[in-house]
């Protein structure tokens, strides 16, 4: 079991409390840290012993807050923070278990950087613990992420110099509402002056970002996370649309919002999108929905399910006769064959 942590570990964290949330009643203070209110304000008193300004005010608006000049000292964590930082380290950036990775090399700073009693087993679960690369993830530059970043804080519009999968590049004037991170990707949510319309940059095919002199406005009430999964499926190259023979009710389950639209019709549904990938729409997406689907456009989604189709319909076809022979038989040496 944990030890129960020391008063001085106790004040340290009040004073983190007090300097994250200025104004903090001595009720949330205490709700905080665990303990009574008598004992909080017994932690404010310790602070102010050591010299360190905590001002008081009373009344509906008053609270605890750090006085002015305090010097805070370097951030400290208890030994269950450093290991699920290290756990969240690896877990989003399994690269960072690399000697010389951008990332490993800063986690190896913070570690280093603790008391040996918090840090032996930060360091061993980074040493020891492995992390399989998810294959579909994609890391955006740092300093391109962080100028987006700057920009939606400061609510500024930027221009993106963009590469499509398909390798079309051109520049768009945005507005740049969040940054999302999603399944290993990090996606840019924005309003585009180019097309008009709510768009989804994937941030690690942006090329350039330079910020314009116009400021913008948020859209009031935003969800981030629910807006990407909206627009995932619309505005990209290719358009996608396929109609479904069974009711809209039950084909809606399977359907994941990077596909598309889902709209009732008369014999069924019809799911109505755009993707930059028809060969992942076709070889992934589609088959997973288990009812019966027929692709009318667009003709490159139409050729990657053509495609498809023939791959499967070869591997079920009955060989000659005269290819049995080609097959190595039973008990042969099969060393050299590739499947």
């Amino acid at each position: 079991m944990p030890a129960e942590p020391s008063p001085t570990a106790r004040a340290l964290r009040a004073m983190e409390i007090l300097r994250a949330r200025p104004g903090v009643t001595a009720g949330e203070l205490a709700a905080c840290l665990g303990v009574t209110e008598r004992a909080a304000r017994r932690y404010v008193g310790i602070l102010r012993e050591a010299g360190i300004p905590v001002e008081s005010a009373r009344g509906p608006y008053g609270g605890y807050r750090l006085g002015r000049g305090t010097r805070l000292p370097p951030v400290a964590f208890t030994e269950p923070e450093a290991l699920g930082l290290v756990m969240a380290v690896l877990n989003g950036h399994p690269a960072s278990a690399d000697v010389g990775d951008l990332v490993g090399t800063a986690l190896e700073k913070v570690i280093r950087a603790l008391p040996e009693n918090v840090g032996r087993q930060a360091a061993a679960l980074r040493e020891h613990a492995s992390a399989a690369p998810d294959r579909f993830s994609a890391r955006p530059d740092p300093a391109t992420t962080g100028a987006l970043v700057a920009a939606i804080a400061d609510r500024r519009r930027v221009v993106v110099a963009y590469r499509s999968e398909s390798g079309n590049e051109w520049e768009a004037e945005v507005d740049p509402w969040a940054v999302v991170v999603r399944h290993g990707r990090w996606y840019l949510l924005c309003h585009s002056h180019r097309a008009d319309a709510v768009r989804t940059y994937r941030v690690d095919r942006v090329r350039r970002v330079r910020r314009s002199t116009h400021a913008f406005e948020p859209p009031d009430g935003l969800d981030p996370v629910a807006a990407l999964e909206e627009n995932l499926g619309t505005g990209w190259e290719f358009a996608t649309r396929v109609v479904f023979g069974a009711p809209f009710s039950e084909v809606a389950p399977w359907i994941r919002p990077p596909m598309g639209r889902l709209e009732p019709s008369e014999d069924g549904c019809v799911l109505i999108g755009s993707t930059s990938n028809p060969a992942m729409y076709a070889q992934e997406w589609l088959p997973n929905v288990p009812f019966p689907f027929r692709v009318e456009g667009g003709p490159e989604l139409r050729a990657a399910v053509a495609a498809l189709a023939s791959r499967l319909a070869a591997a079920l076809a009955v060989r000659p006769v005269d290819d049995v022979t080609r097959w190595p038989q039973s008990g042969t040496d099969r060393s050299s064959d590739v499947f």
